[in-house]
């Protein structure tokens, strides 16, 4: 029987497109390649994604008292948050908006 653990990082400052590059990286493999991939990418994405996926790791160990190496990633998702509305100074007294994105972050872990 597969035993699932997954871990939620909420309203974290990244756009999800930027994000989903990290996470297509690690989708479908053992963990501990996940977190080789994540450690040494040049993404701010895989740096973030990287605290989620100790979570999740952390949370089968805990809860379902599983080995780290019997684990893989079954699901990645990066999921759009709320925009914080800015606005930016244009010529003639005029204003552009600037939307800043933020994701929520959910990965689940299965033996």
């Amino acid at each position: 029987m597969k035993q699932q653990a997954k871990a939620i990082t909420k309203f974290v400052r990244i756009s999800p497109r930027k994000a989903r590059l990290a996470a297509g990286m690690i989708r479908g493999l053992k963990v501990e390649d996940a977190l080789v991939q994540l450690n040494f990418s040049n993404l701010k994405g895989g740096r973030l994604l990287q605290k989620t996926l100790k979570s999740a790791i952390a949370n089968a160990e805990t809860l379902h008292d599983v080995q780290r190496d019997d684990l893989k990633v079954a699901e990645v998702r990066i999921d759009c948050g709320p925009s914080m509305k800015r606005a930016k100074s244009k010529s003639r007294g005029g204003k552009v908006p600037i939307l800043k994105r933020t994701s929520h972050f959910t990965i689940v872990v299965s033996t």
